[in-house]
Protein backbone atom coordinates (compact mmCIF):
# COMPACT_ATOMS: atom_id res chain seq x y z
CA UNK A 1 0.00 0.00 0.00
CA UNK A 2 1.36 3.36 -1.02
CA UNK A 3 0.17 6.98 -0.90
CA UNK A 4 1.74 9.77 -2.97
CA UNK A 5 1.07 13.47 -3.33
CA UNK A 6 0.78 15.40 -6.58
CA UNK A 7 -0.84 18.72 -5.71
CA UNK A 8 -1.97 21.01 -2.86
CA UNK A 9 1.24 20.16 -1.02
CA UNK A 10 2.15 23.12 1.19
CA UNK A 11 -0.19 25.20 -0.96
CA UNK A 12 -3.95 25.61 -1.23
CA UNK A 13 -4.78 24.61 -4.80
CA UNK A 14 -4.21 21.64 -7.13
CA UNK A 15 -5.40 18.78 -4.90
CA UNK A 16 -4.29 15.40 -6.24
CA UNK A 17 -3.41 12.26 -4.25
CA UNK A 18 -2.60 8.75 -5.50
CA UNK A 19 -3.37 5.54 -3.59
CA UNK A 20 -1.86 2.21 -4.70
CA UNK A 21 -3.14 -1.06 -3.30
CA UNK A 22 -3.42 -4.61 -4.63
CA UNK A 23 -2.18 -3.63 -8.05
CA UNK A 24 -4.82 -0.88 -8.35
CA UNK A 25 -4.09 2.84 -8.68
CA UNK A 26 -6.77 5.19 -7.36
CA UNK A 27 -6.59 8.96 -7.63
CA UNK A 28 -8.38 11.21 -5.15
CA UNK A 29 -9.12 14.54 -6.89
CA UNK A 30 -7.27 16.11 -9.79
CA UNK A 31 -7.41 19.85 -9.27
CA UNK A 32 -6.11 22.91 -11.01
CA UNK A 33 -3.49 25.23 -9.55
CA UNK A 34 -4.97 28.71 -9.15
CA UNK A 35 -3.37 32.07 -8.51
CA UNK A 36 -0.85 34.07 -10.55
CA UNK A 37 0.11 33.50 -14.18
CA UNK A 38 3.15 31.47 -13.11
CA UNK A 39 0.73 28.69 -12.14
CA UNK A 40 -0.48 28.38 -15.74
CA UNK A 41 2.75 26.53 -16.48
CA UNK A 42 2.35 24.46 -13.30
CA UNK A 43 -0.92 23.10 -14.67
CA UNK A 44 0.83 22.02 -17.88
CA UNK A 45 3.61 20.11 -16.15
CA UNK A 46 3.56 16.30 -15.91
CA UNK A 47 1.32 14.88 -13.20
CA UNK A 48 4.08 12.83 -11.57
CA UNK A 49 2.41 9.62 -12.74
CA UNK A 50 1.14 8.16 -16.00
CA UNK A 51 -2.58 9.01 -16.34
CA UNK A 52 -3.13 5.89 -18.46
CA UNK A 53 -2.21 3.71 -15.45
CA UNK A 54 -4.91 5.16 -13.15
CA UNK A 55 -7.81 2.73 -12.65
CA UNK A 56 -10.29 4.96 -10.78
CA UNK A 57 -10.68 8.52 -9.62
CA UNK A 58 -12.68 9.56 -6.55
CA UNK A 59 -13.80 13.20 -6.67
CA UNK A 60 -14.53 14.92 -3.35
CA UNK A 61 -16.29 17.97 -4.80
CA UNK A 62 -16.64 20.27 -7.80
CA UNK A 63 -14.41 23.22 -7.00
CA UNK A 64 -11.87 23.84 -9.75
CA UNK A 65 -8.88 23.29 -7.46
CA UNK A 66 -10.13 19.71 -6.97
CA UNK A 67 -11.51 18.81 -10.42
CA UNK A 68 -9.92 21.33 -12.81
CA UNK A 69 -7.32 19.08 -14.44
CA UNK A 70 -9.62 16.12 -15.11
CA UNK A 71 -9.90 16.91 -18.84
CA UNK A 72 -6.11 17.04 -19.05
CA UNK A 73 -5.95 13.67 -17.29
CA UNK A 74 -8.28 12.20 -19.92
CA UNK A 75 -6.36 13.85 -22.77
CA UNK A 76 -3.24 12.10 -21.51
CA UNK A 77 -4.75 8.63 -21.36
CA UNK A 78 -6.98 8.15 -18.31
CA UNK A 79 -9.82 5.73 -19.12
CA UNK A 80 -11.17 4.76 -15.71
CA UNK A 81 -14.33 5.77 -13.85
CA UNK A 82 -14.68 9.10 -12.04
CA UNK A 83 -16.82 8.28 -9.02
CA UNK A 84 -18.62 11.04 -7.15
CA UNK A 85 -22.03 12.16 -5.86
CA UNK A 86 -24.87 13.14 -8.19
CA UNK A 87 -24.69 16.82 -7.21
CA UNK A 88 -20.92 16.94 -7.74
CA UNK A 89 -21.37 15.28 -11.13
CA UNK A 90 -23.68 18.09 -12.28
CA UNK A 91 -21.63 20.90 -10.76
CA UNK A 92 -18.32 19.54 -12.11
CA UNK A 93 -19.68 19.60 -15.67
CA UNK A 94 -20.71 23.21 -15.19
CA UNK A 95 -17.37 24.22 -13.66
CA UNK A 96 -15.23 22.44 -16.25
CA UNK A 97 -17.18 23.78 -19.23
CA UNK A 98 -16.80 27.30 -17.87
CA UNK A 99 -13.06 26.79 -17.30
CA UNK A 100 -12.57 25.42 -20.81
CA UNK A 101 -14.47 28.31 -22.36
CA UNK A 102 -12.36 30.86 -20.47
CA UNK A 103 -9.15 29.09 -21.48
CA UNK A 104 -10.17 29.04 -25.13
CA UNK A 105 -10.93 32.77 -25.06
CA UNK A 106 -7.66 33.56 -23.25
CA UNK A 107 -5.64 31.46 -25.72
CA UNK A 108 -7.34 33.19 -28.66
CA UNK A 109 -6.59 36.62 -27.17
CA UNK A 110 -2.95 35.72 -26.47
CA UNK A 111 -2.53 34.36 -30.01
CA UNK A 112 -3.90 37.59 -31.50
CA UNK A 113 -1.54 39.55 -29.28
CA UNK A 114 1.42 37.52 -30.58
CA UNK A 115 0.32 38.13 -34.17
CA UNK A 116 -0.13 41.88 -33.60
CA UNK A 117 3.45 42.17 -32.41
CA UNK A 118 4.71 40.48 -35.55
CA UNK A 119 6.05 37.37 -33.82
CA UNK A 120 4.65 35.07 -36.48
CA UNK A 121 7.21 32.35 -35.90
CA UNK A 122 6.05 31.97 -32.33
CA UNK A 123 3.43 29.18 -32.13
CA UNK A 124 -0.16 30.06 -31.30
CA UNK A 125 -1.11 29.79 -27.63
CA UNK A 126 -3.04 26.59 -26.91
CA UNK A 127 -5.60 26.27 -24.09
CA UNK A 128 -4.95 23.69 -21.40
CA UNK A 129 -8.07 21.92 -22.67
CA UNK A 130 -11.14 22.72 -24.74
CA UNK A 131 -14.90 22.44 -24.36
CA UNK A 132 -14.72 19.27 -26.46
CA UNK A 133 -12.16 17.81 -24.04
CA UNK A 134 -14.59 18.46 -21.17
CA UNK A 135 -17.44 16.73 -23.00
CA UNK A 136 -15.13 13.73 -23.57
CA UNK A 137 -14.29 13.73 -19.85
CA UNK A 138 -17.93 13.63 -18.79
CA UNK A 139 -18.25 10.21 -20.46
CA UNK A 140 -16.13 8.77 -17.62
CA UNK A 141 -18.22 10.19 -14.77
CA UNK A 142 -20.16 7.90 -12.46
CA UNK A 143 -22.30 10.12 -10.22
CA UNK A 144 -23.96 7.33 -8.26
CA UNK A 145 -22.08 7.62 -4.96
CA UNK A 146 -24.41 8.18 -2.02
CA UNK A 147 -23.49 9.39 1.44
CA UNK A 148 -22.79 6.61 3.97
CA UNK A 149 -23.06 3.83 1.36
CA UNK A 150 -20.04 1.51 1.11
CA UNK A 151 -18.86 0.95 -2.48
CA UNK A 152 -16.72 -1.95 -3.63
CA UNK A 153 -14.08 -0.56 -5.97
CA UNK A 154 -11.98 -3.70 -6.43
CA UNK A 155 -10.92 -6.81 -4.54
CA UNK A 156 -9.85 -5.59 -1.10
CA UNK A 157 -10.73 -1.92 -1.77
CA UNK A 158 -13.92 -0.21 -0.58
CA UNK A 159 -14.89 3.48 -0.45
CA UNK A 160 -17.51 5.36 1.57
CA UNK A 161 -18.49 8.99 0.91
CA UNK A 162 -19.48 11.14 3.93
CA UNK A 163 -21.14 14.57 3.83
CA UNK A 164 -18.38 17.18 4.22
CA UNK A 165 -20.78 20.15 4.37
CA UNK A 166 -18.49 22.28 2.18
CA UNK A 167 -20.44 22.78 -1.06
CA UNK A 168 -23.37 20.94 -2.63
CA UNK A 169 -22.44 17.26 -2.98
CA UNK A 170 -19.07 17.58 -1.24
CA UNK A 171 -17.64 14.56 0.54
CA UNK A 172 -14.96 13.19 2.78
CA UNK A 173 -13.92 9.74 1.58
CA UNK A 174 -12.90 6.68 3.60
CA UNK A 175 -10.88 4.03 1.76
CA UNK A 176 -10.73 0.59 3.35
CA UNK A 177 -7.68 -1.18 1.95
CA UNK A 178 -6.61 -4.82 2.22
CA UNK A 179 -3.43 -6.30 0.79
CA UNK A 180 -1.55 -9.50 1.65
CA UNK A 181 -3.42 -9.95 4.93
CA UNK A 182 -2.93 -6.33 6.03
CA UNK A 183 -5.74 -3.79 6.31
CA UNK A 184 -5.66 -0.01 6.49
CA UNK A 185 -8.33 2.69 6.88
CA UNK A 186 -7.36 5.80 4.94
CA UNK A 187 -9.53 8.89 5.34
CA UNK A 188 -9.45 11.95 3.07
CA UNK A 189 -11.19 14.97 4.58
CA UNK A 190 -11.72 16.70 1.25
CA UNK A 191 -12.60 20.31 1.98
CA UNK A 192 -14.60 20.59 5.19
CA UNK A 193 -17.49 22.99 5.67
CA UNK A 194 -18.24 25.38 8.50
CA UNK A 195 -20.98 24.28 10.89
CA UNK A 196 -24.33 26.00 11.36
CA UNK A 197 -24.39 27.74 7.98
CA UNK A 198 -27.53 28.01 5.90
CA UNK A 199 -28.42 25.76 2.96
CA UNK A 200 -26.21 22.74 3.69
CA UNK A 201 -25.97 20.30 6.59
CA UNK A 202 -23.00 20.34 8.94
CA UNK A 203 -20.07 18.02 8.19
CA UNK A 204 -20.89 14.59 9.61
CA UNK A 205 -18.88 12.90 12.34
CA UNK A 206 -15.97 11.24 10.54
CA UNK A 207 -15.17 7.53 10.91
CA UNK A 208 -12.08 6.32 12.73
CA UNK A 209 -9.03 5.89 10.53
CA UNK A 210 -5.43 4.70 10.63
CA UNK A 211 -4.25 7.55 8.39
CA UNK A 212 -5.99 10.90 7.92
CA UNK A 213 -5.23 13.21 4.99
CA UNK A 214 -6.81 16.53 5.84
CA UNK A 215 -7.08 20.06 4.51
CA UNK A 216 -5.67 23.00 6.48
CA UNK A 217 -6.86 26.02 4.49
CA UNK A 218 -7.64 27.91 7.70
CA UNK A 219 -5.40 25.86 9.97
CA UNK A 220 -4.17 28.98 11.75
CA UNK A 221 -7.25 31.21 11.65
CA UNK A 222 -10.64 31.52 13.30
CA UNK A 223 -13.57 32.86 11.35
CA UNK A 224 -15.67 35.76 12.47
CA UNK A 225 -18.97 34.74 14.01
CA UNK A 226 -21.75 34.35 11.45
CA UNK A 227 -24.32 36.87 12.72
CA UNK A 228 -21.82 39.74 12.99
CA UNK A 229 -20.72 38.85 9.45
CA UNK A 230 -24.32 39.09 8.21
CA UNK A 231 -24.70 42.40 10.03
CA UNK A 232 -21.47 43.68 8.44
CA UNK A 233 -22.74 42.70 4.98
CA UNK A 234 -25.97 44.63 5.57
CA UNK A 235 -24.01 47.61 6.90
CA UNK A 236 -21.73 47.61 3.84
CA UNK A 237 -24.75 47.64 1.53
CA UNK A 238 -26.58 50.41 3.42
CA UNK A 239 -23.49 52.61 3.81
CA UNK A 240 -22.59 52.27 0.13
CA UNK A 241 -26.13 53.10 -0.98
CA UNK A 242 -26.07 56.14 1.33
CA UNK A 243 -22.92 57.36 -0.48
CA UNK A 244 -24.50 56.70 -3.87
CA UNK A 245 -22.20 53.89 -5.00
CA UNK A 246 -22.39 50.22 -5.95
CA UNK A 247 -21.56 47.16 -3.86
CA UNK A 248 -19.29 44.80 -5.82
CA UNK A 249 -19.11 41.25 -4.43
CA UNK A 250 -16.56 38.88 -6.02
CA UNK A 251 -18.47 35.65 -5.67
CA UNK A 252 -17.68 31.98 -6.00
CA UNK A 253 -20.42 30.53 -8.20
CA UNK A 254 -20.84 27.43 -6.06
CA UNK A 255 -22.29 27.92 -2.59
CA UNK A 256 -21.17 31.49 -1.90
CA UNK A 257 -23.42 33.06 -4.51
CA UNK A 258 -26.43 31.10 -3.24
CA UNK A 259 -25.57 31.87 0.39
CA UNK A 260 -25.30 35.62 -0.21
CA UNK A 261 -28.62 35.58 -2.11
CA UNK A 262 -30.15 33.76 0.87
CA UNK A 263 -29.01 36.48 3.30
CA UNK A 264 -29.93 39.37 1.01
CA UNK A 265 -33.45 37.88 0.74
CA UNK A 266 -33.62 37.62 4.54
CA UNK A 267 -32.42 41.22 4.89
CA UNK A 268 -35.22 42.46 2.65
CA UNK A 269 -37.84 40.28 4.36
CA UNK A 270 -36.73 41.56 7.79
CA UNK A 271 -36.86 45.19 6.64
CA UNK A 272 -33.12 45.70 7.19
CA UNK A 273 -32.38 46.17 3.48
CA UNK A 274 -34.56 48.26 1.13
CA UNK A 275 -37.12 46.30 -0.89
CA UNK A 276 -36.24 48.52 -3.86
CA UNK A 277 -32.64 47.28 -3.86
CA UNK A 278 -31.40 46.04 -7.23
CA UNK A 279 -29.27 42.88 -7.14
CA UNK A 280 -27.48 41.57 -10.24
CA UNK A 281 -26.14 38.03 -10.32
CA UNK A 282 -23.76 38.60 -13.22
CA UNK A 283 -22.44 35.08 -13.60
CA UNK A 284 -23.83 32.52 -16.02
CA UNK A 285 -22.15 29.78 -14.00
CA UNK A 286 -23.64 30.98 -10.70
CA UNK A 287 -27.07 31.21 -12.33
CA UNK A 288 -26.79 27.63 -13.61
CA UNK A 289 -25.41 26.47 -10.26
CA UNK A 290 -28.45 27.96 -8.51
CA UNK A 291 -30.67 25.88 -10.81
CA UNK A 292 -28.64 22.77 -9.92
CA UNK A 293 -29.10 23.56 -6.21
CA UNK A 294 -32.85 23.49 -6.72
CA UNK A 295 -32.55 19.95 -8.12
CA UNK A 296 -30.74 18.58 -5.08
CA UNK A 297 -32.75 19.29 -1.92
CA UNK A 298 -31.39 16.00 -0.50
CA UNK A 299 -28.24 17.97 0.37
CA UNK A 300 -30.04 20.77 2.25
CA UNK A 301 -30.26 21.40 5.96
CA UNK A 302 -33.64 21.39 7.69
CA UNK A 303 -34.41 25.11 7.36
CA UNK A 304 -33.68 25.34 3.64
CA UNK A 305 -35.43 22.05 2.90
CA UNK A 306 -38.54 23.33 4.70
CA UNK A 307 -38.54 26.55 2.65
CA UNK A 308 -38.49 24.51 -0.57
CA UNK A 309 -41.14 22.13 0.73
CA UNK A 310 -43.42 25.09 1.47
CA UNK A 311 -42.98 26.47 -2.05
CA UNK A 312 -40.62 29.33 -1.16
CA UNK A 313 -37.43 29.87 -3.16
CA UNK A 314 -34.66 30.77 -0.66
CA UNK A 315 -32.51 32.23 -3.47
CA UNK A 316 -35.02 34.76 -4.85
CA UNK A 317 -35.73 38.32 -3.75
CA UNK A 318 -37.46 41.38 -5.27
CA UNK A 319 -35.13 43.28 -7.57
CA UNK A 320 -32.98 40.25 -8.41
CA UNK A 321 -31.74 40.12 -11.99
CA UNK A 322 -29.94 37.20 -13.64
CA UNK A 323 -27.59 38.55 -16.32
CA UNK A 324 -26.44 35.71 -18.54
CA UNK A 325 -25.65 37.60 -21.74
CA UNK A 326 -22.47 39.60 -22.26
CA UNK A 327 -24.46 42.64 -23.44
CA UNK A 328 -26.45 42.60 -20.18
CA UNK A 329 -23.22 42.47 -18.20
CA UNK A 330 -21.70 45.38 -20.14
CA UNK A 331 -24.85 47.44 -19.53
CA UNK A 332 -24.10 47.31 -15.79
CA UNK A 333 -21.18 49.67 -16.46
CA UNK A 334 -23.82 52.40 -16.77
CA UNK A 335 -25.23 51.65 -13.29
CA UNK A 336 -23.46 54.15 -11.03
CA UNK A 337 -25.23 53.59 -7.72
CA UNK A 338 -27.77 51.66 -5.69
CA UNK A 339 -26.88 48.19 -6.97
CA UNK A 340 -25.37 45.03 -5.55
CA UNK A 341 -23.36 43.35 -8.32
CA UNK A 342 -22.25 39.77 -7.70
CA UNK A 343 -19.87 38.25 -10.23
CA UNK A 344 -17.14 35.65 -10.50
CA UNK A 345 -14.51 34.72 -9.91
CA UNK A 346 -14.27 34.93 -6.15
CA UNK A 347 -10.49 35.43 -6.26
CA UNK A 348 -10.82 37.88 -9.19
CA UNK A 349 -8.56 35.71 -11.35
CA UNK A 350 -10.96 35.83 -14.30
CA UNK A 351 -14.58 36.25 -15.29
CA UNK A 352 -16.78 39.33 -15.27
CA UNK A 353 -15.76 40.61 -11.83
CA UNK A 354 -12.65 42.26 -13.24
CA UNK A 355 -14.77 44.47 -15.51
CA UNK A 356 -16.87 45.60 -12.52
CA UNK A 357 -13.73 46.27 -10.49
CA UNK A 358 -12.32 48.35 -13.34
CA UNK A 359 -15.45 50.52 -13.31
CA UNK A 360 -15.93 50.76 -9.52
CA UNK A 361 -12.66 50.17 -7.66
CA UNK A 362 -11.48 53.76 -8.20
CA UNK A 363 -14.75 55.25 -6.91
CA UNK A 364 -14.71 56.30 -3.20
CA UNK A 365 -18.51 55.99 -3.04
CA UNK A 366 -18.44 52.30 -4.04
CA UNK A 367 -17.45 49.25 -2.00
CA UNK A 368 -15.91 45.87 -2.71
CA UNK A 369 -17.00 43.13 -0.32
CA UNK A 370 -14.87 39.97 -0.19
CA UNK A 371 -16.74 37.02 1.30
CA UNK A 372 -14.33 34.14 0.63
CA UNK A 373 -10.79 32.90 0.60
CA UNK A 374 -8.21 34.61 -1.64
CA UNK A 375 -5.03 32.66 -2.45
CA UNK A 376 -1.63 34.32 -2.69
CA UNK A 377 -0.90 35.87 -6.04
CA UNK A 378 -4.53 36.58 -6.90
CA UNK A 379 -5.97 40.01 -7.64
CA UNK A 380 -8.35 39.61 -4.70
CA UNK A 381 -5.48 38.95 -2.30
CA UNK A 382 -3.57 42.03 -3.49
CA UNK A 383 -6.61 44.24 -2.91
CA UNK A 384 -7.29 42.66 0.50
CA UNK A 385 -3.63 43.13 1.50
CA UNK A 386 -3.94 46.87 0.92
CA UNK A 387 -2.59 47.58 -2.57
CA UNK A 388 -2.92 51.27 -3.47
CA UNK A 389 -3.51 50.36 -7.10
CA UNK A 390 -3.86 47.19 -9.16
CA UNK A 391 -3.48 46.38 -12.85
CA UNK A 392 -6.70 45.27 -14.57
CA UNK A 393 -6.71 44.60 -18.33
CA UNK A 394 -3.35 46.35 -18.59
CA UNK A 395 -4.55 49.52 -16.88
CA UNK A 396 -3.42 50.69 -13.44
CA UNK A 397 -6.59 51.23 -11.36
CA UNK A 398 -6.36 53.10 -8.03
CA UNK A 399 -8.03 51.45 -5.05
CA UNK A 400 -10.32 54.15 -3.63
CA UNK A 401 -13.45 52.11 -2.88
CA UNK A 402 -14.12 50.86 0.64
CA UNK A 403 -12.80 47.31 1.03
CA UNK A 404 -14.60 44.84 3.29
CA UNK A 405 -13.27 41.39 4.13
CA UNK A 406 -15.99 39.35 5.84
CA UNK A 407 -14.65 35.97 6.96
CA UNK A 408 -17.78 34.52 8.53
CA UNK A 409 -19.18 33.36 5.19
CA UNK A 410 -16.32 31.00 4.48
CA UNK A 411 -17.27 27.57 3.17
CA UNK A 412 -14.13 26.19 4.83
CA UNK A 413 -13.88 25.07 8.44
CA UNK A 414 -11.66 27.32 10.56
CA UNK A 415 -8.91 26.01 12.83
CA UNK A 416 -11.31 25.19 15.69
CA UNK A 417 -13.72 23.30 13.42
CA UNK A 418 -10.83 21.43 11.77
CA UNK A 419 -9.54 20.39 15.17
CA UNK A 420 -12.96 19.20 16.34
CA UNK A 421 -13.38 17.13 13.16
CA UNK A 422 -9.91 15.65 13.59
CA UNK A 423 -10.48 14.66 17.23
CA UNK A 424 -13.42 12.51 16.09
CA UNK A 425 -11.27 10.38 13.77
CA UNK A 426 -10.02 8.33 16.72
CA UNK A 427 -6.29 8.21 17.28
CA UNK A 428 -4.81 7.99 13.76
CA UNK A 429 -1.31 6.60 13.55
CA UNK A 430 -0.46 9.16 10.89
CA UNK A 431 -1.91 12.57 10.02
CA UNK A 432 -1.00 14.12 6.68
CA UNK A 433 -1.66 17.83 6.26
CA UNK A 434 -2.40 19.16 2.75
CA UNK A 435 -4.31 21.97 1.03
CA UNK A 436 -2.91 24.81 3.11
CA UNK A 437 -0.21 27.44 3.07
CA UNK A 438 2.82 26.33 5.02
CA UNK A 439 2.34 28.63 8.01
CA UNK A 440 -1.26 27.44 8.40
CA UNK A 441 -0.18 23.81 8.25
CA UNK A 442 2.63 24.36 10.74
CA UNK A 443 0.31 26.07 13.22
CA UNK A 444 -2.25 23.27 12.93
CA UNK A 445 0.43 20.61 13.35
CA UNK A 446 1.51 22.25 16.62
CA UNK A 447 -2.08 22.20 17.81
CA UNK A 448 -2.32 18.44 17.26
CA UNK A 449 0.35 17.99 19.92
CA UNK A 450 3.80 16.45 20.10
CA UNK A 451 2.41 12.91 20.40
CA UNK A 452 0.73 13.06 17.00
CA UNK A 453 2.72 11.78 14.04
CA UNK A 454 2.25 14.52 11.45
CA UNK A 455 3.61 14.84 7.92
CA UNK A 456 3.47 17.82 5.57
CA UNK A 457 4.49 16.29 2.23
CA UNK A 458 6.18 17.94 -0.70
CA UNK A 459 4.97 17.31 -4.25
CA UNK A 460 5.75 13.74 -5.44
CA UNK A 461 6.52 12.49 -1.92
CA UNK A 462 5.53 8.86 -1.26
CA UNK A 463 4.37 7.19 1.95
CA UNK A 464 4.36 3.45 2.58
CA UNK A 465 1.12 2.64 4.40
Amino acid sequence: MNLSFHGADREVTGSCHLVECGGRRILVDCGMYQGGHELDEENRRPFGFDPATIDLLLLTHAHLDHCGRLPLLVKQGFRGRIITTAATHELAKLVLLDAASLQEKEAEWQSRKVARHGRRRKPAVEPLYTVLDVLDTMDYFDGTAEYNRRIRLAEGIHATFFDAGHILGSASILLELEEEGRSHRLLFSGDLGYSDRVILRNPVTPPHADTVVMETTYGNRRHKALQPSIDELYLAVLDTFRKGGNVIIPTFALERAQEILFYLREGVEQGVLPASMQVFLDSPMAISATEIFRRHPECFDGETFTLFKNGQDPFWLPGLHFTRETAESMALNQVHGGAVIMAGSGMCTGGRIRHHLKHNLWRPESSVVFVGYAARGTLARRIIDGAKSVKIFGEEIPVAADIYTIGGFSAHADCDELYRWYRQTGDPGLTVLVHGEEEAMTAFARRLGKNARVLMPQTNDHIDL
